[in-house]
């Protein structure tokens, strides 16, 4: 038994996340997990909420509340639609708790004692309209690199350009819009990953298996420009991390923060503490220190590629640089960008399905299916409401829930509601036999490297060769001149239904957990070969026929929605 441990970017506090988040990074994780422990794996899957810095603070404001209290809530929604999306967390932490705040202090003085931190007197950007210092991911303007008209102050989500505030052609406060903005002076602390650079790039050179979007964003920004320059880690802020070294106090870094790019990847490990501070584990640093057992974990991260800088650079920085026998990351799967319709997710426009609105019209493995087969992995993606529609109907109602309705129905008109006996298996069956056998293969070999739409076509194949194989055999016509055959063929169809329930469960978990429970079976058991598989339910097993499993969409739902989510238009 393998152990893997597996984290997902964990999502901003503020406001809950559309479709596109959603299948960023969460829920090709949660596929993932629940892969590995159908195969018998220990796994442990964390996420959080990131809590700190001025997101968290303004939206705070704009609904009227404390920031801690804003926090805490918004923690509690967020938690509830990833249950309701299935997403099988081990913990869902938050950045905010106590474990990230002397964790992350803890780094810091770790990284002073080795030399990697330097304070420097910088000069920030300040807004007289807003009456502040500005993070900068609340400045935007023109990338001075590509010409993007929306980068930000801390990077260029068009090149993925590291940049600083001052950079910025033409930048404006995100807050009011106010150009009135001034350069001041501040004292930040720093750290020093220029130092770190041929450390950081041997060590980014021995991933050769990682996807070629990570790998390629990681070294151009490695290598773009100066290289791996140092970053500042601390901020002009109220809310976040207080800056200590460990728990002592910093001179002259009183009344700030550290920067949330910095504290919130140690939230990872600061995940695992909660956990077990929970009462849900027992060993957290067996998961994450090399000297207390860690060396056999294989720990892969799940993002989108606007976080494959931090994750490829910046937290390994921290990890390396501290010299300690912390776990670092053996892959990283990341993910393009899904859009919307032609354009792209909005907020403030209101375009786009957000993950609570999907919720409330339709049932979690809609989503699930098409979200994970169309997931964006060599190229950018795009939701439109015809594709959607296109799919469920003809995946997941005419193929799966087809074949489900079509054989147990025909057994109980025919046999009962129990396995029938009779008959042995002939020609067509041992064809199936083989070719599903050869198709396990291939679906093991897809999640197993995480390519997530290989291994959803696969799975469709594999759903696919069941109703062709029950098409071509017609035990509705075999039961006229032999009801034995019949009932040889429904038995192999019947026990299909659990396997399908099997392979399905880490892509559609509640319909899998449905065909479990009307199956009348605990045997969730990862089929080795097809043969054992095909008879795990035994002739006399009892079951109950499910109600039909999913219902198709409707050419005036498609439209409903189609309108209902389309927002304003840039």
């Amino acid at each position: 038994m393998a152990r893997h441990l597996i984290t997902s970017a964990i999502p901003y506090i503020n406001g809950i996340k559309h479709l596109g988040n959603l299948v960023g990074s969460q829920l090709p994780a949660d596929l993932y997990a629940r892969y590995l422990r159908g195969r018998g794996n220990e796994v442990l899957f964390l996420c959080a909420t990131d809590e700190h810095g001025t997101p968290a603070e303004l939206a705070a404001a704009k609904a009227g509340k404390p920031v801690a209290e804003y926090c805490a809530e918004m923690h509690s929604v967020q938690a509830e639609i990833a249950d309701g999306f299935g997403l099988s967390f081990d913990h869902f932490g938050r950045s905010s708790s106590p474990q990230n705040h002397a964790l992350t202090q803890a780094f810091a003085g770790r990284l002073n004692d080795m030399g990697l931190i330097r304070e420097v007197v910088e000069e920030q950007v300040y807004s007289h309209t807003d009456g502040r210092f500005l993070p900068d991911r609340y400045i935007e303007g023109t990338c001075p690199n590509c010409g993007f008209e929306s980068a930000r102050g801390d990077q260029c989500d068009n090149c993925t350009k590291q940049l600083d505030p001052t950079d910025l052609i033409n930048p404006y406060s995100t807050i009011s819009g106010a150009t009135d903005l001034e350069v001041r002076e501040t004292k930040h602390l720093y750290l020093r990953q220029s130092a770190l650079k041929d450390h950081i790039a041997k060590w980014i050179d021995s991933k050769a298996d990682w996807p070629i979007l990570t790998t390629s964003i990681a070294k151009k920004w490695l290598n773009d420009g100066d290289g791996l320059q140092d970053r500042g880690i601390t901020r002009d802020l109220d809310w976040g991390v207080p800056v200590k070294q460990g728990d002592q106090d910093w001179p002259g870094m009183e009344g700030k923060v550290f920067y949330v790019w910095f504290d919130a990847p140690i939230e990872y490990i600061a995940c695992s503490q909660e956990w077990v501070d929970a009462g849900k584990g027992s060993d957290w640093e067996h998961w994450w220190r090399t000297d207390k057992g860690a060396d056999d974990v294989t720990y892969t991260q799940f993002m989108g590629k606007d976080n494959v800088p931090f994750h490829t650079l910046s937290f390994p920085a921290t990890i390396l640089g501290s010299q300690e026998p912390w776990k670092l990351v053996d892959y990283i799967k990341s993910f393009n960008y899904l859009n919307y319709d032609g354009g792209q997710f909005s907020t403030s426009r209101g375009r786009g399905v957000f993950m609570d609105q999907a919720l409330e019209i339709l049932p979690a493995d809609y989503w699930r299916w098409w979200l994970l087969s169309h997931a964006p992995e060599t190229s950018d993606a795009e939701f439109t409401w015809e594709a959607f529609q296109q799919d469920v109907n003809k995946d997941l109602a005419d193929v799966l829930g087809n074949f489900v309705s079509r054989v147990t129905k025909f057994c109980r008109s025919k046999f009962g509601e129990a396995v029938p006996s009779g008959g042995s298996y002939g020609a067509q069956e041992e064809a199936l036999i083989a070719d599903l056998d050869k198709r396990l293969v291939a679906y093991q070999t897809h999640m197993d490297a995480i390519d997530v739409r290989k291994a959803a076509a696969e799975l469709r194949a594999i759903w696919v060769a069941g109703n062709e194989y029950l098409q071509s055999a017609a035990p509705w016509a075999v039961f006229k001149e032999d009801p034995d055959q019949a009932a040889a063929q429904i038995r192999l169809a019947l026990n299909l239904i659990r396997l399908y329930a099997v392979l399905s469960a880490p892509f559609i978990p509640t319909t899998a957990a449905t065909l479990f429970k009307d199956m009348n079976t605990l045997d969730t058991e990862w089929p080795s070969d097809m043969a054992t598989a095909l008879s795990a339910l035994p002739e006399g097993h009892e079951f109950t026929v499910p109600e039909n499993l999913f219902a198709k969409i409707t050419d005036d739902q498609r439209e409903e929605w189609s309108e209902r989510f389309a927002g304003t238009r840039d």
